[in-house]
């Protein structure tokens, strides 16, 4: 089934878009199809700042009303304790959130931008998808990553070579506890990386420390730059390691 046909069957529906380009592209083709779509970003303590930014120009690019729907995460003890399933209890408060703000805004259908490259059987989070009856599209048509960054890029989607970015939470470790002041500091760090020019990159807690991944091919500019960075990160934390596996 293409995208097209999809739209074919649900002409109104409610897109959570997250400011990246799976989001993006869907939310694209779905003003493309559909009669009636609307928009839905989450502003969380887990969302950055450049997320919304992203999402608000994508929604102004594609002329597709937004609602930003404001959720406090860390109020979930569930969330907050960080357990290895935690993304499962995220995805449910986001998507509760999300659907009774569409449904308030006569939307019965919710998609959401899982495409057919992603591997769901070790996510949490798609386990909240299938229980909300949230929708899939990309997915569902066999849309892989590498052919929406193609055809987003032939459509002129800003953010077509985008780097994936999970969310600032990915960024502690499974069973210690995720609070504001965790989540400021490695924002305020990543914020800092950016502003140096670096791309693809994870800011992750070491203990008290910063573990960096990098993109391989930035390592060099990462490495002539060492001392002047390594400076601005020991602002936010003790200090400062380079992960060599550069995983992410």
């Amino acid at each position: 089934m293409e995208l097209k046909e999809f739209f074919e069957q649900y002409p109104a529906v409610a897109v959570a878009c997250s400011g990246g380009v799976d989001s993006a592209f869907l939310l694209y083709q779905a003003k493309r199809y559909c009669e009636a779509v609307r928009a839905y970003f989450v502003q969380s303590e887990f969302q950055p700042q450049f997320e919304r930014e992203d999402a608000e120009k994508l929604c102004e690019q594609f002329g597709v009303p937004l609602t930003v729907v404001d959720v406090v995460a860390l109020s979930d003890e569930r969330i907050r304790s960080n357990p290895a399933d935690r993304c499962y209890y995220c995805k449910k408060k986001i998507f509760e959130a999300i659907r009774q703000s569409a449904q308030t805004d006569g939307f019965s259908i919710l998609l959401e931008g899982t495409n057919a490259s992603d591997e769901i059987s070790d996510r949490p989070g798609v386990r909240a998808l299938l229980e909300y009856g949230v929708r899939s599209p990309l997915r569902e048509c066999n849309y892989n990553k590498e052919r929406i960054r193609r055809e987003a890029k032939e459509a002129g989607i800003f953010v077509h070579d985008k780097p994936s970015y999970a969310c600032l939470a990915t960024r502690i470790p499974s069973g210690r506890e995720i609070t504001g002041e965790l989540l400021s500091r490695v924002e305020q760090a990543e914020n800092l990386l950016f502003s140096y020019g670096f791309t693809d990159f994870r800011v992750r807690i070491y203990h008290g420390a910063a573990r960096l991944q990098i993109k391989k091919e930035e390592i060099p500019e990462f490495l002539a730059k060492r001392e002047e960075i390594t400076g601005g990160l020991l602002m936010y934390f003790e200090d400062v390691f380079l992960d060599c596996r550069v995983s992410r």
